[in-house]
């Protein structure tokens, strides 16, 4: 199949390129690195398959462009699939794929990595240590052990968190509409969503972005929550409000903040712009506090993770060539809340 690959990046590259040559070049990719949008999707002309990342913009205006230039299956080289119009999708007769599971062990251990830092103000100790500045005011932490974290949403990420978490002696509370034995089987208790939002000392966020995952943590939210809270968000930037959350940083509701996503990150990561203005006035609030600490959505990023994306992406395409559908299919009815 003839493949033209958005947002792509010399890792992206490598690791497709080392997938197809694993399987005897079975397609044809062609790289760029411009987002998907309406004006770009034209650059999809003569070829079988698009493949899209987080950021790539797939609503009807884009999909409608696809189509009329002969496209038949948009091939996400990620889990998540909320920037996607399935109803057009199924409407225009666009197939959608997805990777469903590449590394959950990856995240997971960016999101424990973020508490541990944040507690421990590694950033800052480096940053001082670096000027020779050895003092340890203002670098105080806690023991993670004993205390109480939130789990909201248990899929495999969430789970790993959990397990992570229970390593350090954490008491764990998790919440999610389809409860996953696994969890309870590690020691974990399922609670409302309310309950676990009052007991959490580390509230860390896995789920699905949906309309009803859509700001979740709100000024509602975080009124319900225990002072001092480290809120840590690897999921998607939209199921944290932002502008809440910094009302809770300046009341000090909010103690921590690690973000490795964030709800307009579309302009902003896998971009270098550090010879640029960033316009955007919510994101440059937030890295003015001491105790937040934001990563440009790299939680997917480890060898293993790379390679699993690459692997399952080829094997959409394959199944695909083969009999006209993806192994790993989106459909309308996967649509939440």
């Amino acid at each position: 199949m003839k493949v033209v690959v958005f947002s792509t990046r010399p890792y992206d590259r490598a690791f497709l390129d080392q997938a197809n040559v694993a399987l005897g070049r079975p397609h044809d990719f062609t790289y760029f690195d411009t987002r998907l949008t309406e004006q770009s999707a034209n650059f999809a002309q003569g070829f079988d398959a698009v493949c899209a990342f987080v950021n790539d913009q797939l609503g009807r205006a884009e999909l409608e462009v696809l189509a009329r230039n002969g496209i038949r299956l948009v091939a996400l080289r990620c889990s998540g699939f909320n920037n996607v119009d399935l109803v057009a999708a199924h409407a225009l007769g666009l197939k959608v794929a997805r990777v469903p599971a590449y590394s959950p062990d990856a995240i997971a251990e960016h999101a424990v990595a973020l508490m541990l830092a944040l507690n421990r103000r590694i950033h800052k100790a480096y940053a001082r240590v670096r000027e020779g500045n050895f003092a340890l005011d203002g670098l105080l932490g806690f023991d993670l052990r004993g205390k109480t974290a939130g789990i909201v949403g248990t899929g495999r990420i969430g789970l790993n968190v959990a397990r992570i978490l229970k390593g350090f002696g954490c008491e764990v509370l998790a919440s999610d509409p389809f409860p996953n034995p696994e969890l309870t089987s590690l020691g974990g208790r399922y609670t409302a969503l309310d309950d676990l939002l009052g007991q959490c000392d580390v509230i860390s966020l896995h789920c699905p972005l949906t309309p009803a995952t859509h700001h979740l943590i709100g000024r509602g939210a975080i009124a319900r929550m225990k002072a001092g809270v480290m809120l840590i968000n690897t999921s998607r930037g939209a199921v944290m409000d932002a502008r809440a959350v910094i009302a809770g940083l300046k009341s000090g509701k909010v103690g921590y903040v690690g973000l490795d996503v964030y709800e307009e990150e579309g302009d902003l990561f896998f971009e270098n712009l550090s010879d640029t203005v960033i316009r955007d006035d919510v994101f440059v609030r937030l890295m003015t506090f001491p105790n937040v600490l934001i990563t440009g959505h790299q939680g997917f990023f480890t060898r293993e993770a790379m390679a699993a994306i690459a692997t399952t992406t080829l094997a959409n395409l394959d199944a695909f060539a083969a009999c006209g559908s993806p192994l790993h299919p989106v459909t309308v009815e996967m649509r939440a809340g």
